[in-house]
């Protein structure tokens, strides 16, 4: 038997669920069978996304589901999209003072 039918034989059934990451040149989604009662950081463990991305530290990054942030340790649901969130460039805030302060020295 293999792993994935022993996780879901001890568990219950399988659900699937999406793991999403992007960098600015490339992007992957990858859908997979989870057990029920998996983890945000069990499908992207389970995923091996962090063969496609090693430049981003997944097991450190920030996870969200469907745009909202959650743990770690939040349980999925069926067809739930784990988006793994890379760090910021730039200040959010700080990029719209300098944009805002560029704009009104235009005038």
């Amino acid at each position: 038997m293999t792993d994935t039918k022993q996780a879901a034989s001890s568990s219950g059934e399988l659900i699937p669920v999406e793991v999403a990451c992007a960098l600015p040149e490339r992007q992957a989604l990858l859908r997979l069978d989870v057990p029920q009662g998996a983890t945000a950081r069990d499908a992207v463990t389970r995923s091996k996304i962090a063969e496609q991305f090693p430049e981003i530290d997944v097991d450190a990054a920030p996870l969200g589901v469907f745009g909202q942030g959650v743990d770690a340790d939040y349980t999925l649901r069926p067809g739930d999209r784990v988006e793994i969130y890379r760090p910021l460039i730039a200040d959010p805030k700080a990029a719209r003072r300098k944009r805002a302060a560029k704009k009104s020295g235009d005038d």
